[in-house]
């Protein structure tokens, strides 16, 4: 007999054996007791959190030989429920979108719906991926969907619902599947090697666990993996050796280089978590989350419930969160941002990964807009600044904001006017200000250059019309 995996070995074959979807299954329990069941449904959420195992439990609790009415509790033993379960009931018709996807087949599956089942209650259609139907198929579907034979169900299933038909939406009940939780799937992966008798490290499973990300097929794979080169035992050694190192690991060792501006050690970090083989669009993704919940729980306290850490990173995050403030936060997520969008298209896009790493390791410098506002009001700067900066002005009729100077032992009492708004003080008036000598281009370029008056520019929309060094007592003439 050959071997069957653990994905299908360990398919959950009840309502209560469904991990992770407690709302989901409460759901559909009630509508059958209730009889409500409705006439068409879609299953939405990413790969491995049960959608096609939840449509074939729906399908048995609707067609159990073992009651005389639909059951919330299918006894999974009558024939129609073990044929369902392996998928070839004849009144349940599986269909893969992907492969089904023109007008012909939409009206095959027309022609066929008339027809009262063989043996069953309901004539049941799971449509795996509905997605991938042309718009003609979804067009030929619509008024079936929307008034089908009394002993017609639909129950529609996709990873991605943005390219589903509003029009089909609006025809039936939408579930989102959620991604399963790391301390779920560890539960599970419990269970399953107590069944299978082999030997677990808590550890290994809670890695594995975490590997999956949110998906129990996945976490059900690499078990089996690991379970065939570790045999009998599943140890930390082997998940080690065979299995890379979880993404959310590699991302806080990165993010500890950023903070504390080692652009080499946070490339040769870049480098481990690219040689994983993940695309450098979702490795740009899976940053700007990680960046994401450092910066909530910078704002919102470690007690939030805004983020899902796992246990044994959760100590570690809280103290990264208070390396960077907010502003820090909010730059680098624009720049992955902006990174994820350009890497797609782009030849480089492992140069552009890098330059925006090392572009990323100098955040720990900038201070935030209202710092810089506070500064130049008189308070204290709340950072250590560059050796220049500059003064823009806005070019819109948005009031005026100057860039803070690097100390304030360099910041002059007040800015020197250009000598074309020069207006006549008293003679009691304070000394006249120090004659301006010209600005000069390397002037221009270096204040250019200054990544906090990059940043002023970029929000106020301003441009740079005087500069003045803080080693240097004498202003500049704007050229």
């Amino acid at each position: 007999m050959s071997y069957t995996v653990l994905a299908r070995k360990f398919r959950s074959q009840t309502f209560d054996e469904v991990v992770g979807q407690d709302a989901i299954v409460a759901t559909l329990k009630n509508a059958i007791s209730q009889d409500r069941v409705h006439h068409g449904y879609l299953f939405c959420g990413t790969r491995g959190v049960g959608k096609t195992s939840m449509a074939r439990i729906l399908a048995k609790a609707l067609n159990c030989l073992s009651s005389d009415k639909p059951t919330a509790t299918p006894c999974g033993s009558c024939d129609s429920c073990e044929m369902i379960a392996r998928g070839e009931d004849i009144d349940v018709v599986e269909i893969d979108a992907a492969s089904n996807t023109s007008v012909e087949n939409i009206r095959d599956l027309r022609n066929n719906a008339v027809y009262r089942p063989t043996r069953s209650r309901y004539k049941i259609y799971i449509i795996d991926e509905v997605h991938m139907l042309s718009t003609g198929a979804f067009n030929a579907l619509l008024k079936t969907l929307e008034e089908p034979p009394s002993h017609v169900k639909f129950i529609l299933a996709t990873t991605e619902t943005h390219k589903v038909p509003a029009t089909i939406l609006s025809r039936v009940q939408r579930f989102d599947f959620k991604s399963i939780s790391p301390g779920e799937i560890a539960e599970q992966l419990t269970m399953i090697c107590r069944d299978e008798k082999v030997e677990a490290e808590p550890e290994a499973l809670k890695r594995i666990a975490r590997l999956a990300n949110g998906s129990m097929r996945d976490a059900l794979s690499l078990l089996d993996q690991v379970m065939s080169m570790g045999g009998a035992k599943v140890t930390m050694d082997v998940v080690n050796e065979l299995l890379p190192v979880a993404h959310d690991e590699l991302y806080a060792d990165l993010i500890d280089r950023l903070a504390g501006q080692d652009a080499a050690g946070a490339l040769a970090v870049v480098d481990r978590s690219l040689s994983q083989g993940r695309t450098l669009d979702l490795w740009c993704t899976l940053l700007i989350g990680q960046l994401r919940d450092l910066m909530v729980l910078r704002l919102c306290g470690e007690d939030t419930e805004l983020v899902d850490i796992p246990p044994g990173l959760r100590s570690r995050l809280i103290e990264q969160s208070k390396k960077f403030d907010s502003g820090a936060y909010v730059f680098m997520i624009t720049v992955l941002e902006e990174l994820r969008r350009s890497v797609k298209s782009s030849g480089s896009g492992r140069a552009l990964v890098e330059a925006a790493v090392i572009r990323m390791a100098e955040a720990a410098n900038f201070s935030s807009l209202s710092s810089l506002l506070a500064h130049v009001e008189g308070g204290p700067p709340a950072a250590p600044a560059p050796r220049m900066s500059a003064s823009p002005v806005a070019s819109s009729p948005a009031p005026t904001r100057t860039a803070a100077p690097a100390h304030p032992a360099a910041a002059p009492a007040s800015r020197p006017p250009s000598r074309s708004r020069r207006t006549p003080t008293p003679e009691a008036a304070a000394p006249a200000p120090a004659p301006l000598r010209r600005m000069t281009q390397a002037d221009m370029k270096a204040a250019s250059a200054d990544p906090i008056v990059r940043q002023t520019l970029d929000v106020f929309g301003g441009q740079i019309v005087h500069v003045q060094r803080a080693d240097d007592a004498s202003a500049i003439e704007p050229a």
